[in-house]
């Protein structure tokens, strides 16, 4: 289906559950994606960070746009992460999630060589081109060492090769400059979010248009009651559910880091979340991140607890 002009709204980076083997579970991806519907989201956003997409084979990937697009049925937007190191690279994926059915690309500036500005404009300007859905930018400067310049992102924005931004890269004043300046572009079908758990009351009451949170994988309902009480202008109320919400975040710090990376434990708490919610039938993660212990995901179990999920 097209997406809306702007997409607005709760889009989660939906998880891919795995199997004890590694293999993506088509029917716990099938649960996952039901439970996000009837959560009340606005769009799914599949083979971003969330999903694990980096640690994926092509083969995989391609699975996965392909039995979400064809499980959801037009119900709602199906954006695909096009993520690798080059336009080359990229534009293979580029073909392979649109013949799946995927309704727009996300894609990060190119990576592992440092990229000039101008060689990140004509990366999108290339991209644009060659698609026949629409093109996002991901701002993830985390993992790809470079951040989106406002002006930049503004100019790609102004000339129709970008249709919107998922910024993750926690720069909330940079943030800020692209929203007001997308305000300026006069009816440009562009669209503003905010890739943040914790600040997307923050990120709404700037003007943003929308909202792309990990955790929407283990409380949609949380994040589409925020998006609802942000537009109603009702702030009092909007804060008291983000700051549940940041509570519940926390969970992504109980793995021990003296073992594992951030990535690990994160991941693993949202995936640890959904199968202690019976959504999904195994907490997996990808090689070669470490799983949580019993311990961790226990104490996951409490964060749910403590937000009225389990």
């Amino acid at each position: 289906m097209p997406i809306p002009t702007p997409l607005t709204g709760v889009v989660p980076p939906v998880c891919t559950p795995l199997t004890p083997e590694g293999e993506v579970d088509v029917d716990s991806l099938v649960a996952l994606v039901d439970h996000l519907v009837a959560g009340g989201v606005h769009g799914l956003f599949v083979l971003g960070s969330t999903s694990e997409a980096a640690y994926l084979t092509d083969a995989r990937r391609e699975l996965v746009v392909r039995t979400v697009v064809a499980h959801v049925a037009g119900q709602l937007p199906v954006l695909a992460g096009v993520i690798d190191m080059t336009t080359p690279r990229v534009l293979d994926h580029v073909a392979s999630v649109t013949a799946a059915g995927a309704d727009a690309v996300v894609a990060t500036a190119p990576f592992y060589t440092r990229t000039h500005p101008a060689e990140i404009a004509r990366h999108y300007r290339l991209l644009a081109g060659r698609s026949t859905v629409p093109v996002l930018a991901y701002d993830l400067p985390a993992s790809v060492h470079s951040k989106l310049p406002a002006e930049l992102v503004l100019e790609l924005a102004a000339d129709g090769t970008l249709s919107g931004l998922k910024d993750s890269s926690g720069d909330l004043a940079a943030f800020r400059s692209v929203v007001t300046g997308a305000r300026a572009l006069h009816g440009a079908a562009f669209s503003v979010l905010t890739g943040s758990e914790l600040t997307v009351d923050s990120a709404l009451a700037l003007g943003a248009d929308g909202a792309v949170p990990g955790l929407a994988n283990v409380d949609p309902e949380g994040y589409v009651r925020l998006d609802r009480l942000c537009r109603a202008g009702d702030w009092p109320r909007a804060r008291a559910e983000q700051e549940r919400l940041c509570a519940l975040f926390g969970m992504v710090g109980a793995g021990d880091p003296a073992r594992m990376g951030g990535s690990s434990s994160g991941l693993g708490a949202f995936k640890a979340a959904l199968y202690l919610r019976g959504v999904i039938a195994c907490p997996a993660t990808a090689e070669p991140q470490v799983p949580l212990s019993a311990d961790e995901v226990a104490r996951v179990g409490k964060y749910l607890a403590g937000a009225g999920l389990l």
